[in-house]
């Protein structure tokens, strides 16, 4: 981060100061505190970090933020509230700068198109990508405070749960592009229908820059119809008339190789995963890319270096099991994309392991049944579920005449019972909601197989 001087944070925050000071970096946790830092005491519904504003202040920051009238033995900042502070302060420092920002948002699959997206731009500039969660109205101001003078783009996801959330981080963080993945289902609850999504989604145009393009998903029934009048609509896709479209894709031996033609061009693509919604995240970093003036081979030289993170649908074999660890986060269309995977996976028997999907609301039980639904209709050999919602996935299961699907009680009675099934050569997924810890089941089996 550049060095600001106190006064002009208090301006750009609507605030007042006590004494004028610099300051290197901003913090909100004092177990990371830097000297010469800028504290925001921010207030939350559980915690109260004005609390810990003295102790900020004697680990060494330069200044503290407050919005409450707190005794403070030190240089500080005055605002009405320090949440919507970190963020008005975020979009004056990121307005100093002049870069590639790509403003990144969807259902599903931001993550994965974030870090292809990164290892394209990468290729030709000095890029910062979104770390981890920072892609809310706390964590993306985090994220701006990273770039300096020699960050030349920036890939920053963008999260929501109501309306106006994209708006606020939009208009903070100026994209100079923007990539929408798609439209589904994950917090309907809050939006009332996809068709509300899609508006809170495109809220995204609210912050981006005038003429800047707009790369979509066309294969998504709703993001296929948007039209724009400022900005210039660039379409990806493997059905529709797309200005990136993949044709030749292959899948073996966990990597995926399509073609993507553009414009008249053609491109050779090889990443080291399968799915096809993972063919459509590389045509969504290809897009941005080619807007970004960067070499068609050089962006097909980064794609192929991507290593999946965590439980992002990673792809490894054990016991000669071929097993995909998805626990990240699970929605209608993430558990579409993930039987997806699993049936184009090589296996004698394809398992899928389920748990429940969070955050839907009133339609979580024609959710889950639409999941289960799938699991027949993609032909898995068989469904073992754990969780409460996760009954409606076997209901589902079993209308289409899935005949081996299963409940159970616990992750316990769950894993003997994989662990019986499971043979070598066998493939078996495994997805939920990241708050279901379905990964205690993977740790317990790999045990076994081990053993």
């Amino acid at each position: 981060m550049e060095i600001l001087k106190l006064s002009e944070i208090a301006q750009a925050c609507g605030g007042s100061y006590s004494k004028e000071t610099q300051i290197n970096a901003v913090c909100i946790d004092t177990r990371k505190i830097t000297p010469g830092c800028l504290f925001i005491c921010i207030k939350g519904e559980r915690f109260d970090a004005h609390q810990f504003a003295e102790e900020a202040l004697l680990k060494g920051a330069a200044a503290v933020m407050i919005s409450e009238d707190i005794p403070i033995n030190g240089a500080y900042i005055k605002v009405e509230n320090t949440a919507k502070a970190i963020l008005d302060l975020s979009a004056y420092y990121r307005s100093r700068f002049q870069l590639h920002l790509i403003g990144l948002t969807g259902s599903v699959g931001k993550t994965t198109t974030k870090e292809f997206t990164y290892l394209v731009l990468n290729a030709k500039y000095n890029t910062i990508k979104t770390l981890g969660n920072l892609n809310n109205e706390i964590g993306l101001p985090q994220m701006l405070f990273q770039i300096d003078r020699n960050t030349q783009a920036a890939v920053i996801e963008m999260g929501m749960n109501h309306f106006g959330e994209i708006s606020r981080l939009a208009s903070a963080a100026k994209p100079t592009a923007a990539i929408i993945t798609n439209i589904g289902v994950s917090h309907i609850e809050n939006l009332g229908s996809r068709e509300g999504i899609l508006k809170a989604k495109l809220e995204i145009l609210n912050g981006l820059c005038e003429n800047a393009p707009l790369i979509l998903n066309g294969d998504n029934d709703l993001l296929s119809q948007v039209k724009s009048e400022k900005h210039k609509v660039y379409f990806y896709g493997i059905e529709c008339k797309a200005d990136f479209k993949a044709v030749n894709i292959t899948e073996e031996n966990g990597f995926t190789d399509f073609t993507v033609r553009y414009f008249g061009n053609e491109q050779k693509i090889r990443i080291p995963v399968i799915g096809i919604h993972n063919v459509y995240n590389a045509l969504a970093a290809f897009a941005a890319g080619y807007v970004f003036d960067v070499d068609a081979a050089d962006a097909a030289e980064a794609l192929s270096a991507y290593v999946p993170e965590g439980m992002r649908q990673k792809s490894v074999i054990k016991n000669g099991i071929t097993v995909i660890e998805d626990c990240y986060n699970a929605s209608p269309d993430s558990m579409k994309a993930a039987l997806q995977t699993l049936v184009s996976t090589k296996g004698n028997k394809k398992i899928a392991v389920f748990s429940d999907m969070l955050e839907l609301g009133s339609y979580s039980k024609a959710a889950h049944f639409s999941v289960g639904e799938m699991c027949a209709e993609y032909g898995v050999d068989y469904l073992l579920c754990v969780g409460t919602d996760a009954k409606y996935i076997i209901d589902g299961a079993k209308s289409k005449n899935l005949k081996t699907a299963y409940l159970y009680n616990s992750k316990e009675a769950l894993t003997d019972k994989l662990a019986e099934l499971a043979e070598t050569g066998d493939a078996v997924v495994f997805k939920a909601s990241r708050g279901m810890h379905l990964e205690d089941v993977i740790f317990e089996i790999y045990k076994r197989w081990e053993s």
